[in-house]
């Protein structure tokens, strides 16, 4: 399936599934008459419109547009992390499959109204709550994910070749942070999934919405 949304600074982005991409590239050349590919940068022959590809986590080193979808067929394995005050939500996945995964909910004080001496203490608790939950989400993907970061995993061929993120991008900063996930940290992909409460199904999906081939469509 293909998604889109407007695109910053003009255009708009398409997501498409790998099984929709090659029917998406040729209804592509079909509107414009034909293109001219350059690299992963396809140019319409009838308007001069591009489509700019964007490969999923772990295909960066694809450069052109079959490379791409040869890459789509066989994913490789990625690691997953989503986060959030209330929880995060780790996972190992090859293909659409999530083969190890861990789900944690932590309890964060919510907001509170009272004023003066009150507030400042709920605050504070709230703080101290928001951080022992990211504590607590680095203590999880350290120990779920790093057996799998490369040049830790046991296995070469067992390691993941990109770490895909999701949810509150300052939580997941911090968490990578931590000096045990450097290797984690290396490969982490720039684009973040979108992800509400972090929870198993939301996991599932966020490993769908990877796979997704992103595209800039100008104009």
């Amino acid at each position: 399936m293909a998604r889109a949304r407007p695109a910053a600074g003009g255009g708009r982005w398409v997501e498409v599934s790998p099984e929709r991409l090659p029917a998406w590239l040729d209804g592509f050349y079909g509107r414009h008459d034909g293109a001219t590919e350059q690299g992963l940068v396809l140019t319409g022959a009838s308007n001069g419109d591009t489509a700019t590809l964007y490969p999923p986590p772990g295909l960066d080193d694809v450069g052109d547009v079959d490379a791409l979808l040869t890459g789509v067929v066989r994913p490789p394995r990625v690691a997953v992390l989503l986060a959030r005050k209330g929880a995060v939500a780790v996972g190992v996945a090859d293909g659409t499959t999530v083969t190890v995964s861990k789900v944690q909910r932590f309890y964060v004080q919510g907001r509170t109204a009272a004023g003066g001496s009150s507030q400042q203490r709920f605050a504070r608790r709230r703080a101290n709550q928001a951080q022992a939950a990211t504590d607590r989400a680095t203590e999880i993907t350290a120990r779920v994910l790093l057996p799998y970061a490369p040049g830790v995993a046991a296995d070469p061929d067992a390691a993941v070749t990109a770490l895909v993120c999701g949810g509150d991008r300052s939580m997941i900063d911090v968490v990578l942070t931590d000096r045990r996930l450097a290797p984690l940290a290396r490969v982490r992909h720039p684009h973040l999934v979108e992800s509400v409460e972090p929870r198993l199904a939301v996991l599932e999906e966020a490993v769908v919405a990877a796979r997704r081939v992103r595209v800039h469509l100008v104009p």
